[in-house]
């Protein structure tokens, strides 16, 4: 798929700016005929990343708005999940299993991923089945499509995807793929990692050394990039992931953390009536948090390595999720 490289070639000429207006005030057929949305985006990618206006009118006559991404995105929230309901959906039996599996067959891409970059290769095996039970879902909308749509036509969140969208062409024009191509998630996260494209274009990387980045069919980028991006976000090789904690006195709920980045220390939530079940410093930042699991209340303290994977997705649920998955999967690959 990456072998593609048609639009790049095409694309690769400047326009000359005495031009660049005429090409963005041309009409966009299809979906897109006569947006004054996407005019003002193509001129403004002729004019500070240098495309070819023409050949970008020519790409958004074929780009699609899906009306089933605006349905996703706008339907409104399920009712929020306990932990106890949210640990199944991504602890089964055949999750662990496949990410044994997937080890087995990436064994050696794992192994070096760990030495150069220092994330554990049970966590990177954990992020990719969490994401897209290593590659079986990576997603049918292309790329384009579902940026553009909620670019265009999303109000609430139209910058970011906008944003988005540039970078997703420029990806396109570095890699040298044509962009209708490509494939991702309704929001268009990308590949078996799930990369937006601004992640792509800042921590993908090409693992196998074959001269692309291919996120999407390639386990070894997928592992290398997965790597690659714990470890420019602060993954601290052989350090812990989470303390299970107790609490007890009237202050200790105060101290559970606001959202998620680490404000309160170890040494001030123990002054609050917390204590740690294994030793961590006074001084270390953690994130404290209480999960509603099958036997009640659980109080952990996310350490910095938690609040790395919490950078991947927002969620102490998710980042839980992740950890103890990977966890599993090292203790199936040990009886197998």
């Amino acid at each position: 798929m990456l072998g593609l490289r048609r639009w790049a070639t095409r694309t690769a000429h400047l326009a000359s700016l005495a031009g660049i207006c005429g090409f963005a005030q041309q009409a966009v057929a299809a979906d897109y005929e006569g947006s004054p949305q996407v005019a003002e985006f193509v001129a403004e990618m002729t004019r500070d990343y240098g495309f070819a206006g023409e050949q970008l009118v020519s790409l958004f006559r074929d780009v699609e708005r899906k009306q089933s991404i605006l349905d996703a995105i706008s339907r409104p929230a399920e009712k929020v999940k306990t932990w106890a309901e949210y640990r199944p959906i991504f602890i089964t039996d055949r999750r662990i299993n496949n990410g044994v599996e997937f080890w087995k067959q990436h064994e050696a891409a794992l192994a070096r991923a760990e030495q150069e970059y220092g994330v554990p290769a049970q966590v990177i095996v954990a992020i990719i089945g969490v994401e897209t039970s290593y590659g079986a879902n990576t997603g049918s909308y292309r790329v384009i499509d579902a940026l553009s749509t909620l670019g265009f036509d999303y109000p609430p969140r139209a910058e970011f995807f906008r944003k988005e969208l540039k970078q997703f062409l420029l990806l396109a024009r570095e890699q040298q793929v044509d962009p209708l191509t490509l494939k991702g998630s309704y929001a268009g996260a990308m590949g078996m990692p799930q990369f937006m494209p601004s992640s792509f274009r800042a921590y993908a990387v090409d693992f196998d050394g074959d001269g692309h980045i291919n996120i999407w069919n390639d386990p070894d980028d997928a592992i290398g990039s997965v790597a690659s991006y714990f470890k420019r976000h602060g993954w601290v090789t052989g350090e812990a992931v989470v303390s299970t904690a107790q609490i007890s006195g009237e202050q200790a709920e105060e101290g559970l953390t606001v959202g998620l980045d680490p404000v309160k220390t170890v040494g001030e939530l123990r002054a609050m009536g917390w204590s740690s079940h294994e030793a961590v410093r006074d001084d270390v930042s953690v994130t404290a948090f209480r999960l509603d699991g099958e036997a009640g209340p659980e109080y952990w303290l996310g350490l910095p390595n938690f609040y790395v994977i919490t950078r991947y997705n927002r969620s102490a649920m998710y980042a839980m999720a992740v950890h103890q998955l990977s966890d599993l999967i090292v203790q199936a690959r040990g009886t197998k």
